[in-house]
């Protein structure tokens, strides 16, 4: 069975700003495959919009190679790339017309007139805005201009569309509304599509693949669900959704499982890295369990509800162990009425399965947790 070549593959790309002092990007090895949904994620000053502008050519690399297929474009003018852009203003032209905006990249090619009224006209259906034409993006909403902003990316038909924080200006519920007409458009098309966004829920929602950036590398690279449920450190970890992050000492191990001491008891965990010394157990609020049933790799541990949350969809609890550690339960709001109150003792616990125990050293510290209230719905 053959693989199909990259659409995009960056080798060992790297960009300093400062004569070489600190890289925005370092050796970047990343593959792009065709008609892929690939998300840059990583909080501010990771690299994921640097490498985005030196694959749309508003940056060139400092050292490397970006190819798309089979061609090195990295020293090829922007203009040239065959590439659609996509930014989170928008940058409409406000003197123009929706219709007048999406013609403008054809008219850019070349393209003739019945041409471009085609394709302008098939672009606004498949953003949904047909009869929106003769308006001018003052008056539109913010939801109905990023639409445009992507049908724009879209109508000239480019190799690859890229995205930077599209989605970034606009409220919760229209962002949302917004990930699933991006996807649905996506899966329309078969359109290669390079994402950036800082927003882990966004990521998770809308890619085939994540790309994890942090201080210009990429830390993991794979499926949302391989990601979320399998990080292979301590970064990915604490901005890929959320965990509770406990320190214990390990006091035995296999190849796969661990037992260590923690200031609250025993816990047992999968092991990512960690067989002796010190290790930082990483859990889930949804794989933390009241009352577990006892097992011989069955976390049991002791504590007080010090708050809880309705949540909407869950109800949210944090229980305060031995030693002052806390951590955050997800319970299901259909049992809301059995569940225990603020200064009720509980036993709480897990599976050794769905926790993951990672040495300290993997990569710098998880970030800081949350504090309750930081913690509940907006």
């Amino acid at each position: 069975m053959t693989t199909a070549a990259p659409f995009v593959r960056f080798q060992r790309v790297s960009k300093t700003y400062d004569a070489g002092t600190s890289a925005a990007v370092r050796d970047l090895d990343l593959d792009v495959a065709p008609g892929e949904f690939l998300t840059l994620l990583g909080p501010s000053g990771s690299g994921k919009t640097t490498t985005l502008m030196m694959l749309a050519g508003f940056e060139t690399p400092t050292a490397g190679a970006i190819i798309v297929e089979g061609e090195d474009i990295s020293r090829k003018p922007a203009h040239k790339r065959g590439l659609g852009m996509v930014f989170q203003n928008y940058a409409l032209f406000p003197h123009m017309t929706v219709a007048q905006n999406l013609a403008f990249p054809l008219q850019v090619r070349r393209a003739g007139r019945a041409e471009i009224a085609a394709k302008v006209e098939k672009a606004l259906a498949m953003v949904r805005l047909e009869g929106y034409g003769n308006r001018r993006p003052s008056q539109l909403s913010g939801g109905q201009q990023q639409r445009v902003a992507v049908a724009r990316a879209l109508v000239f038909e480019p190799k690859a569309v890229l995205m930077d924080e599209p989605l970034g200006a606009l409220d919760k519920s229209l962002r949302e509304q917004l990930q699933y007409e991006i996807s649905r458009i996506h899966r329309e098309l078969g359109v290669t599509v390079i994402y950036v966004t800082h927003d882990q829920g966004e990521a998770l929602t809308m890619s085939d693949r994540i790309a994890v950036f942090n201080k210009g590398r990429v830390e993991q690279c794979g499926a949302p669900n391989a990601l979320y449920d399998r990080p292979a450190n301590l970064f990915v970890a604490g901005f890929v959704g959320e965990n509770n992050f406990l320190t214990a000492t390990i006091a035995g191990s296999t190849d796969k499982q661990i037992r260590a001491d923690g200031k609250a008891g025993t816990i047992f965990a999968t092991s990512a890295g960690a067989n002796t010394g010190t290790a930082i157990i990483a859990v889930r609020p949804e794989r933390v369990l009241l009352d577990p049933a006892a097992g011989d790799t069955v976390t049991r541990l002791n504590g007080t509800v010090a708050e809880r949350y309705f949540a909407g969809d869950h109800v949210r609890l944090v229980v305060r162990l031995a030693g002052d550690e806390e951590v955050a339960v997800k319970a299901s709001r259909i049992d809301a009425e059995h569940l225990p109150e603020p200064g009720e003792d509980v036993v709480i616990g897990w599976r050794a399965a769905d926790a993951f125990a990672f040495p300290p050293e993997t990569t710098e510290a998880p970030p800081a947790p949350k504090s309750p209230k930081e913690l509940q719905p907006a």
